[in-house]
């Protein structure tokens, strides 16, 4: 890329640099005409798309070095080591290829299965078995390792038919008679479990029913276009919205840990594309519906087993076709195209790749319509080319022509390389840019036991991890505030959109791009809003006084047992453009300055900013809004930097579990030192007595920890409201610390808890905090306290 910009020549860059949306056509043909004379890019589009070269090929050799890797670690005990050897190899191993006269990847799923079987992963094994069955439909050992694992699962009637089909395939003596000797043991399990031994249903889906959604209106505003409105009232933890993406694709970071489809994390028997060795996937359904290229012999007639009775024959067919591709998959095309031998969707950045799914269902919708639809207008999406940074529009021409090239490769004639497509591809980037969402998993450090154990207290904190990035056409209509007043979370790929508060009939239901009020300060959100996403944010939390943007990152007051603030020259100034469109056009806003004081007066804390409303609207940098007293803040971040070390210390040493007696007692004298230099409210304590809080449980110190936990939660209040969902994240620590040393008051603590989670996520609480479940199963669960060292 690096490379290809700086060829451009100079006249053009300055073109481009500053083009408009109309002026597109012309900029795009002008470097499309460069690009077909410079030899260097030619080579590179042959590079991205020659299938002799491409790093996502099928590769025999290296299935089979994997594979006796993976035999190695079996014959040493190493079962994990093994299962990550046969996982590459599946990855690796072309499907139509055979070793020593058996298809190699059935050999491979047989020797996973065996594996994961050993490791007591009995559903895994089943699924493994199966598909080996897909590949080899008469392979013995295939359905003698799916007998054995039905057996442990205790479906004796499914595996005495497994063993059955085994040993009508299976040709030598020996395997014969060992088949026999674990068909008896089934036999006699069966008989003695009578008519008890009923099936069970592995697809039986745990997801509660949902509410209906509720009736939507995309309308009009004034300040940021469209915008969705509720048509009646909405009530607390309503479902507002629910929609699967037009498109989504996973983040380059996470395509060994997470499924390319579904966006959850692989599973132990995860599986890969038959073409190609890019995307893995956590099912075989995942599979089917990303689209890529098939390989199936399940269709391959049961004629080779002569003799077999006809329930067997009917059996047979049901697990060799089950999981198999029973969808219409004709439009899906999202890895379809990719899967061809080329290397360009590993290569170009995950938003390109987008944009190139995108394009190619638009073109899969025509040919099924046969509408004359146009190609990019069609989602209707917003964008922000026009506020772009010359370097980012050269960017997007670049990479919008190389992106052509490489559909062309598939579509041809379907996508004629012009200055008209490519400049719809550029709009198309800059779309993405502005409407897609980041598709979020919670992660939390796995919890090995009960939370009544020790060592087992949930005192770490959760993680939102960015896994996919996606498109939801109507999704994107949502505006931004810095107090929504509505929650997006993920089950799988699908956006639920959650009301977190009582809605009018006819207001604008908002959610947060990025840092609410009580997260960043307002300059800090403003930023991130503006660099992202090229508007400047005029909502509630932005326009008008809040204490959380006054306290959050604020010093304290020299004076003794004075709560008044003092502000940096950033904040100052931020807080002052408030104050200025308060005073000059207070009707604007929804509350007038006297409203924001009785605001500050219900949050008990009202002496944090009389002294603005008291003095004319005059806010100082350095100096107390209450008092007036002066603090050198020059100062106080040089000590404030020695504090800082030592917390790095302490993090260090929580991350590695070994706390020693001398870094935690640093980091409570430093506590002491920023409970001087800091605001009581400001969010750096808080976070500060969370680490502690940790700190205390790992070495035993278990009232301490509950202490710091409490402390951090008293702050938290301030910027928060009570039913907020980071308090609720806090809680959960604060519950697990209760259930710990015995308190009665967990009980309480986690209905809290259960409240404020449902109250963002409704019926799927559970599912998205890997904590909730795993705390309330310990509410009722008999134990002792554990008693503090």
């Amino acid at each position: 890329m690096e490379k290809l910009k700086s060829a451009v020549p100079d006249a053009l860059k300055q073109q481009i640099s500053k083009s408009t949306p109309s002026q597109l056509p012309s900029t795009c043909s002008s470097l499309i005409h460069f690009f077909h004379h410079l030899p260097q890019f030619h080579q590179m589009i042959k590079d991205l798309t020659d299938p002799s070269m491409a790093l996502c090929c099928k590769d025999r050799s290296a299935a089979l070095e994997a594979k006796l890797k993976g035999n190695e670690c079996v014959s040493k005990g190493e079962y994990p080591n093994a299962l990550l050897f046969y996982s590459q190899a599946l990855r690796l191993a072309p499907v139509d290829m055979d070793d020593m006269e058996v298809n190699l990847a059935a050999l491979l799923y047989v020797n996973r299965a065996s594996t994961l079987q050993k490791m007591g992963l009995l559903l895994e094994c089943l699924r493994d078995c199966s598909r080996a069955l897909r590949v080899s439909p008469h392979y013995a050992k295939a359905w003698f390792r799916r007998g054995k694992a039905n057996i442990s699962f205790g479906k004796f009637e499914d595996a005495i038919r497994d063993l059955n089909i085994s040993l009508k395939a299976e040709i030598s003596s020996s395997g014969k008679r060992q088949i026999e000797a674990e068909l008896k043991i089934a036999l006699d399990k069966f008989k003695g479990m009578g008519s008890s031994g009923k099936k069970t249903n592995q697809n039986q889906s745990e997801v509660p029913d949902e509410l209906d959604q509720v009736k939507l209106q995309c309308l009009l505003t004034t300040t940021k276009g469209r915008g969705m409105f509720c048509v009646e009232d909405v009530s607390e933890a309503s479902l507002v919205h629910k929609e699967d993406p037009y498109a989504a694709i996973i983040l380059k970071k996470c395509r060994e840990t997470h499924c390319h489809f579904c966006f959850n994390e692989l599973s132990a028997d995860a599986i890969s594309c038959a073409s190609c060795s890019i995307p893995l996937y956590c099912s075989d359904q995942c599979q089917i519906q990303a689209g890529g290229q098939k390989f199936d012999r399940s269709s391959k007639s049961f004629s080779g087993l002569e003799g077999l009775a006809d329930d067997l024959k009917n059996y047979m067919s049901d697990v060799v076709l089950t999981g198999a591709s029973t969808l219409d998959t004709g439009h899906i095309a999202e890895h379809r195209h990719e899967c061809q031998g080329f290397h360009w969707p590993l290569i170009l950045p995950s938003e390109v790749v987008l944009a190139g799914r995108i394009l190619v269902k638009v073109i899969e919708q025509k040919r099924r319509t046969s509408a004359d639809t146009n190609l990019i207008g069609f989602l209707d999406l917003s964008h922000n080319y026009l506020q772009l940074p010359p370097e980012n529009k050269l960017e997007m021409h670049i990479y919008s022509i190389i992106l052509l090239h490489c559909l062309q490769h598939f579509y041809r004639t379907e996508l004629p390389i012009s200055g008209i497509m490519v400049s719809k591809l550029v709009i198309l980037l800059s779309q993405i840019q502005v409407n897609s969402m980041a598709v979020v998993r919670m992660q939390a450090p796995e919890v090995k036991g009960p939370v009544y154990e020790p060592g087992n207290a949930l005192t770490s904190s959760l993680e939102q991890v960015k896994v996919g990035q996606a498109v939801y056409v109507a999704g994107s209509f949502f505006n931004h505030s810095c107090q929504p007043n509505i929650q997006a979370y993920f089950l799988s790929r699908t956006l639920y959109v959650q009301a977190t508060e009582y809605i009018l009939a006819g207001s604008e239901l908002e959610l947060s791009y990025g840092p609410q009020v009580g997260q960043w300060d307002c300059k800090d959100r403003q930023r991130l809003l503006e660099d992202r996403y090229s508007f400047t944010c005029q909502c509630t939390g932005c326009s008008e006084l809040h204490v959380p943007d006054l306290v959050i990152n604020a010093y304290r007051c020299t004076k003794l047992n004075c709560l008044g603030v003092i502000l940096d020259h950033t904040v100052t100034r931020c807080e002052k453009r408030k104050l200025k469109l308060l005073l000059d056009a207070p009707t604007v806003f929804s509350s007038s300055p006297h409203k924001q004081v009785e605001k500050l007066k219900d949050a008990n804390i009202s002496e944090v900013a009389r002294h603005v409303f008291e003095s004319d609207y005059k806010l100082e940098p350095q100096h107390c809004l209450v008092c007036d007293s002066y603090r050198d803040l020059q100062a106080s971040c040089a000590a404030i930097s020695q504090a800082e070390s030592c917390y790095k210390r302490l993090q260090d040493a929580i991350a590695s579990n070994e706390v020693s007696t001398n870094i935690l007692l640093d980091a409570v004298r430093c506590t002491d030192l920023l409970r001087t230099t800091f605001h009581p409210y400001n969010k750096r304590i808080a976070e500060v007595e969370d680490n502690l809080a940790q700190a205390f449980c790992l070495v035993g110190e278990l009232q301490a920890a509950i202490d710091h936990c409490k402390a951090s939660i008293q702050i938290l209040e301030k910027l928060y409201d009570a039913n907020h969902v980071a308090i609720g994240n806090e809680l959960i620590k604060f519950a697990s610390l209760e259930i710990l040393v015995g308190d009665s008051a967990a009980s309480s603590s986690i209905s809290r808890i259960t409240a404020i989670f449902s109250r963002y996520y409704g019926s799927h609480a559970d599912d998205i905090n890997p904590y909730l479940r795993h705390l309330k199963g310990s509410r009722d669960v008999d134990k002792s306290p554990i008693v503090s060292r």
